[in-house]
């Protein structure tokens, strides 16, 4: 597998001594409702984290902000040597752009665009010329098993070929970090399992630092660790590999 290097990452490279991801103290409400009670988190650099709980736990709202989507009412993110927490929402914006990857439950493909124009956006997004975003799209769309599908359309492709689109979209533009929320709990077990497996071959190949949100052991057994969320809080952590 060649490994895309369309994008220079800004963020320092994360060690055993500095995670790449840090969270300190976070506390987010939204009304009454505390998502988040004073959550510490540390996420190293290549490493595949499953974030576990039950619905309504915070785990989302973790995620969301870990990734700068929203902004905790309280405490810290750090990624690399950006205060992420702590950046205007256009420099969050950026940041997701240019070093985040997101998959989501169901997709949320462009039902109009095909496989290869789906993948392209974050890269014409970011400013790149659409020659050179078709042509990474194309091997993306290869290394993920799609290189026939590339001009379907989303209605043409099976839920597990479809998610595998949404994979490709999120790699395209080599992030650092790949937030995948319920990325298989859309499909089937043997398409989930399938879709898991051939997404995390590529993300362990090129490095890349995952946060995988989960309710299926199925599914965070294949991560390297397990952090379990409670009530906003984390309840419990775990080594699965290594």
């Amino acid at each position: 597998m060649s490994q895309n290097t369309l994008s220079q990452h800004s963020l320092s490279p994360g060690t055993l001594s500095t995670p790449l991801i840090q969270a300190r103290d976070l506390h987010k409400a939204f009304g009454r409702t505390e998502a988040l009670r004073g959550i510490d988190l540390d996420i190293h650099a290549g490493e595949v984290v499953a974030i576990m709980g039950p619905s309504g736990s915070g785990k989302s709202t973790l995620l969301h902000a870990l990734a700068g989507v929203i902004v905790p009412d309280r405490g810290t993110v750090t990624v690399g040597d950006a205060l992420v927490s702590s950046l205007n929402e256009t420099e969050r914006s950026d940041l997701r752009l240019t070093e985040f990857g997101f998959v989501f439950q169901f997709g949320q493909l462009l039902p109009d665009l095909s496989a290869r124009d789906n993948v392209t956006i974050p890269l014409l997004l970011a400013g790149h010329g659409r020659r050179v975003a078709l042509r990474a799209a194309d091997t993306q769309l290869d290394q993920l098993d799609l290189g026939g599908m590339a001009d379907k359309l989303p209605s043409e492709l099976s839920g597990g070929q479809a998610q595998r689109v949404a994979i490709a979209r999120a790699l395209v533009g080599n992030p650092r970090v790949l937030f995948a929320d319920e990325p298989t709990g859309s499909l089937d077990s043997l398409a989930a399992e399938n879709v898991l497996t051939t997404m995390l071959e590529l993300v362990r190949h090129s490095g890349t630092t995952v946060v995988l949100i989960t309710h299926d052991p199925r599914t965070a057994a294949h991560a390297d660790r397990e952090v379990v969320v409670r009530d906003g809080r984390i309840s419990g952590a775990r080594t699965l590999v290594g």
